[in-house]
């Protein structure tokens, strides 16, 4: 069993924090779950490209309001509540409106293995 609070892992080595986001990695590879959990924010006002190459992502709102941006594609609104999942190479802008940061709970498989480091080569050990 595992039992973490965020307040536990922000205050240690599992909190990144970049620009315009920060994430908090929950669970990672050497949790052995298969898949990394994070809760991540994004910094109101601000954009962050993202394009995990080999990783399926899922993501969950809890507060805040912005907008994703598929590279070449379509731009969808992020509400509370709204999910949204990525596929193996959705190459994408992610946006938080300028009154509130983004809070998401983002899973991802395969997991990231570190603090910035995902496993673009690694297997979808959920899918097998």
């Amino acid at each position: 069993m595992i039992v973490r609070t965020l307040s536990e892992c922000r205050n240690s080595e599992r909190r990144v924090v970049a620009d315009n986001w920060e994430s908090v990695r929950m669970l990672l590879k050497d949790d052995n779950m298969g898949f990394s959990f994070h809760i991540t924010t994004i910094y109101e006002g601000t954009e962050t490209h993202i394009h995990y190459q080999n990783h399926l992502e899922s993501v969950f709102c809890m507060s805040g309001e912005g907008e994703i941006e598929v590279l070449g594609g379509e731009t969808y609104p992020i509400k509370p509540g709204t999910l949204y999942i990525l596929d193996k190479h959705d190459e994408h802008f992610l946006r938080a409106y300028k009154n509130k940061e983004m809070v998401m709970a983002c899973v991802f498989n395969p997991p990231i293995t570190g603090a910035e480091v995902h496993d673009e080569n690694g297997i979808y050990p959920l899918l097998d």
